[in-house]
């Protein structure tokens, strides 16, 4: 590589017990530059961050800045070495319960050097500084607490940017922000650019990547997939390199739509977002793919109740649908099948007919008294429907593989009948043969209801979808039926090459 390269990581390898996570990656960031990197969910992005940061060592491999070995035990470490990262969960760069002022003034505070007495003027005054350097205008004596989650991650920006790094690693930095604060987001980092700093960038907002990036890095399955570079990045090739070449239409014989479910018109997400409409009909099973960011999870969210959309309505068989809570869209027959099998799905501590059962108890009950019996017959026959494998139905779901575990979690939501199911990413973290499980039973069952899966690998959508929409920028941008597919089209619609509103009705 070039001498403008100031940061470098050579053949650097990761495993958590016997599975691989990187596996020998190389990248070379270079001064006065912005480099993208570019990854599918499991690709190694958040561990090779952690390592750059020194949150995790490395297993093999040697790390450069400016020639001389980068070896920090601890994220301070790295921080004092001149690499500074601002990561994707806000909570790890702003203390929550720290007014503004002190929250960018921290890492002086605790810094070598730091004075022994707390002086509040001079802390209001060095964060003053800090802010007008940034251009933040939020109120220095305001809790954090208090702010917007916008605020804190404009916070926790300019904090790290306080440090005036050689190398600043910015992890889907604008995730929570409105169009204005990206746009004076990226007017900080073309400054910092100005001045030398070396950025790896982290993103799949195609409208981010095009604003800034001066090359791009395809990370797949923990190795460096394709490195694009020049005055003409290639966006799609980015893109193909990162979801992987082999990819395949038509593996489904496609079922036509049936009579209209589900009808959504002017939908918007947020207030910046564009407006879309999309259909779907009885025993039809939609897939809505696109990368990471774009908007799937936010739209899953809607649909289910647990957000409300900026504008637009939603109709359920022919009939206005406009849950205040995810309650009220389970009364109406919308289920969801979260995305986070940890945090929103399973609870560990149960066993499986009684995760199976938890959102249905009313149902399976008389004055007040849950049926046992019900439970455990509902339970045995979705483990028979879906292959689960257990010993039966009063296995601790701790004690079942992720796979296992989200045929119980599919199979909760199949054991009642639904007239809208939503799936968010149902296959993260299965195998092969799972997956196909869980897709077969899906194809199997979809009479008398409308199906939408959120899916961001093309593999999983020809696998199973009648129709796929696609999403960019929180928007639907493509539609195709599942059968002599354009792929070329559909890969330059995800990689945002199409940027006119499609209607989808």
């Amino acid at each position: 590589m070039s001498e403008q390269v100031v940061f470098r990581v050579e053949g650097v390898h990761k495993s958590f017990g016997a599975v691989p996570v990187l596996r020998g990656v190389e990248l070379g960031l270079k001064a006065s530059a912005v480099t993208v990197l570019m990854g599918a969910n499991g690709a190694g992005k958040s561990t090779l961050v952690r390592i750059l940061s020194g949150v995790y060592t490395k297993d093999a491999g040697k790390i450069t800045l400016a020639g001389s070995p980068f070896e920090p035990s601890a994220p301070a470490e790295a921080i004092r070495a001149g690499v500074v990262t601002v990561h994707q969960n806000i909570n790890d760069g702003v203390v929550a319960d720290l007014d503004v002022a002190t929250n960018l003034t921290l890492d002086r505070l605790n810094g070598r050097g730091a004075r022994l007495l707390f002086n509040p003027r001079r802390v209001r005054r060095e964060a003053a500084e800090v802010a007008s350097r940034m251009g933040l205008t939020i109120d220095l004596a305001a809790n954090i607490n208090d702010l917007t989650l916008a605020d804190r991650q404009m916070v926790a920006i300019a904090r790290a940017m306080a440090h005036e790094p050689k190398v600043l690693i910015l992890d889907e930095p604008t995730s929570s922000l409105s169009t204005a604060e990206a746009e004076r987001l990226f007017s900080l980092v073309e400054r910092l650019k100005a001045h030398g700093v070396a950025i790896l960038y982290i993103s799949h907002r195609m409208s981010d990547i095009r604003r800034l990036a001066d090359s791009i890095v395809s990370l797949r399955d923990g190795r460096i997939a394709g490195r694009f570079e020049g005055p003409d990045l290639d966006y799609e090739g980015a893109v193909n390199a990162m979801l992987g070449r082999k990819v395949s239409a038509g593996a489904v014989t496609v079922q036509e739509r049936g009579a209209s479910i589900f009808n959504v018109r002017g939908l918007k997400l947020s207030e910046q977002s564009r407006p879309f409409d999309f259909e779907v009909g009885d025993g039809e099973i939609v897939a809505v793919t696109g990368l990471v960011g774009v908007g799937k999870t936010a739209l899953a969210e809607t649909l289910f109740g647990a957000r409300a959309p900026a504008a637009g309505e939603m109709m359920l068989d022919g009939t206005r649908y406009a849950p205040r809570s995810t309650g009220q869209a389970i009364a109406r027959g919308v289920f969801l099948v979260a995305k986070d099998r940890a945090e929103s799905g399973i609870v560990p501590d149960f066993n499986i007919y009684e995760n199976i059962s938890l959102p249905f108890l009313r149902r399976l009950s008389s004055f007040g008294i849950s049926s046992r019996r019900a439970e455990r017959a509902k339970a045995r026959a979705q483990i028979a429907s879906l292959g689960v494998v257990c010993r039966s139905e009063r296995d601790e779901m701790q004690t079942l593989s992720g796979g296992n575990q989200q045929k119980v979690m599919v199979g909760r939501w199949l054991s009642e009948p639904s007239r809208l199911l939503i799936l968010d990413e149902p296959f993260q973290g299965v195998d092969i043969a799972a997956r196909r499980d869980v897709g077969a039973k899906l194809r199997a069952s979809a009479a008398g209801r409308a199906t939408i899966l959120f899916l961001t690998e093309l593999d999983e959508v020809f696998e199973v979808a009648d129709r796929i929409l696609v999403m960019s920028e929180q928007t639907i941008v493509g539609e195709h039926r599942n059968a002599d597919i354009d792929v070329e089209r559909l890969l330059s619609e995800i990689a945002g090459q199409f940027h006119q509103q499609v209607s989808t009705s």
